[in-house]
């Protein structure tokens, strides 16, 4: 067991209630479903595992939508992050204690007298909807909100993986699941509902809230607005590297689900609910895992229910356009996937999965991608982790802003160009989160500590827009005191803001040549499942 992961499973402890009325009332918050007692450190008060349902989705609540949390006069501690949601093994967030009794979220303030309500900021983690926690240290906000003690940060766990997205309304007693293929998006949905009646009490403005994520979070926050009822909720979207392309159809949910039953030997829902969720998450990882095959098979289901069947038609159509947004991609995102399993490794898994898709493709589209394959230079695994970039997250990234322009909404469009020190990453996925959240120790993509000043910028932009709609900085706010005017995305010049360590300023993407119109831009129609 590594350092860091001592430290995890050193810092689990279990909320208990408060008898006796012996609490620090300065740290107590009274909720509509209990009063919660936090922890002050340094002037930054953390409230940590708080429910929000009524009941964990064990037992018979597994695959089930999450119960609605309900009034209760208790004292609580909030003094330890809740459990990570049982997830098979690789990442950090897996070190720390599971469970199925995950449904928690953290809240970090600044414990400073203000005059009116504060923008909140609700963090919805990444990790290929399979895994990632809320105690993944990157995710522990004190840093971010010991800098920026104008907004409140919350942090929100939620089913992942054969837990939070498994198709089972096509099985004989599967009627009685009929959300269990979007559970981690109904989950989200149950803890913004708890924000906006709750966050009011903690000092945070809940007409004021911004839902930020990245990776499959990000995808999550740009799913949401497509949900019905969700918009008043939040009237702002962060999304790093993730967007409503990171969905799959009802037939490839099945064909998971098939596969999976296969392997337990199970015919029904009633075996299923036999089997532990150790042995579930262990068989999921076996043929999907993203750290075990990169299996990237899992996603929240387009099921016409909770999802719409084509949510980009939805975008199209102008379901979104009262929501601003600001969103990116990175210059090399799939290179952070190379790594783990080797040049040799990655080239035969690119291979089998580039035959699966253009299976899929119509024969102009196949020859589109050869010679879009073809005309790559570089190293020999380059051809496929570009493709698989530009299908996963960089073409979908500036769909959305397109779709969102065409319609008359708002997008600030960034562009991470800023590189690792480590072989092959690049500017590849993930490579920003840990400068975001003011986390310099953690060089796990980075390989090293990214400038200081940039660091600071970029955090500074991103509360900006919470606060106001607009990331721009003038020069009194901005960390190196030159102004950082982002234009919104527009059909014509169609400008992004290159996030850059040595400048960070605007350009045209046909400067950049992020996407390529004619041979990538229709990828966005597909996913990888």
């Amino acid at each position: 067991m590594s350092e860091i992961e001592e430290q995890l499973k050193a810092q689990y402890g279990e909320n208990k209630q408060i008898v006796g009325g012996n609490y620090d009332r300065s740290l107590a918050v009274k909720c509509v479903n209990g009063t919660f007692v936090g922890k002050k450190t340094d002037g930054i008060i953390a409230y940590k595992g708080i429910p929000f349902v009524a009941e964990q989705p064990v037992g018979n609540y597994r695959w089930k939508a999450p119960v609605g949390y309900v009034p209760n006069d208790g004292v609580y501690e909030a003094y330890y992050n809740a459990k990570t949601c049982t997830q098979a093994e690789g990442d950090i967030a897996a070190a720390y204690v599971m469970g199925e009794d995950c449904l928690c979220l953290n809240i970090w303030r600044a414990d400073n007298p203000v005059s009116q309500k504060k923008p909140v900021m609700v963090w919805i983690h990444g990790g290929a909807y399979e895994v990632g926690g809320t105690a993944d240290p990157n995710y522990e906000c004190h840093n971010f909100v010991k800098e920026n003690p104008d907004v409140i940060v919350v942090c929100i766990g939620y089913r992942l993986g054969i837990l939070g997205f498994f198709h089972l309304s096509h099985l004989s007693d599967g009627k009685d699941y009929p959300d269990a293929q979007n559970l981690g998006l109904l989950d989200q949905m149950m803890a913004l509902k708890w924000v906006h009646e709750n966050i009011s009490d903690f000092g945070g403005d809940p007409d004021n809230v911004t839902i930020w994520g990245e990776s499959a979070g990000a995808g999550c926050c740009t799913m949401l607005p497509l949900i019905e009822c969700s918009r008043k909720y939040f009237k702002r979207v962060i999304a790093q590297s993730g967007t409503v392309g990171q969905t799959r159809t009802t037939e490839q949910a099945i064909r998971c689900t098939d596969e999976i039953m296969k392997e337990l030997g199970c015919k029904t829902v009633a075996d299923l609910q036999k089997v532990s969720a150790e042995k579930l998450v262990e068989v999921w990882g076996r043929l999907y895992g993203l750290f075990q095959v990169l299996g990237i098979r899992t996603s929240p289901e387009k099921d016409g229910k909770i999802l719409p069947l084509e949510p980009w038609k939805e975008y199209a159509n102008g379901a979104a356009k009262d929501i601003v947004f600001l969103h990116g991609c990175n210059k090399d995102e799939f290179n952070t996937f190379v790594p783990p399993f080797g040049a040799e490794g990655f080239i035969e898994w690119g291979k089998q999965r580039k035959e699966e898709n253009l299976a899929r493709f119509t024969d102009e589209e196949k020859a589109l991608v050869e010679s879009y394959c073809q005309s790559i230079k570089g190293d020999s695994y380059e051809p496929y982790s570009r493709l698989f970039g530009q299908m996963l997250f960089i073409a979908p990234q500036i769909r959305l802003s397109e779709e969102q322009a065409k319609v008359g909404g708002k997008s600030y469009t960034y562009y991470f160009t800023t590189e690792s020190s480590l072989p092959i990453i690049k500017a590849g996925h993930a490579i920003e989160v840990s400068t975001i959240f003011k986390h310099p120790e953690d060089t796990c993509f980075t390989g090293r500590v990214l400038d200081e000043t940039f660091g600071k910028t970029l955090r500074k932009m991103w509360v900006q827009f919470a606060k106001t709609g607009n990331p721009s900085l003038s020069a009194d706010q901005s960390p190196d005191g030159k102004a950082k005017e982002w234009p919104l995305y527009d059909l014509e010049n169609k400008k992004v803001m290159v996030l850059d360590e040595k400048a960070i300023h605007p350009a045209k993407e046909s400067e950049l040549n992020i996407v390529d119109w004619e041979r990538t831009y229709f990828l966005t129609n597909y996913y990888m499942p």
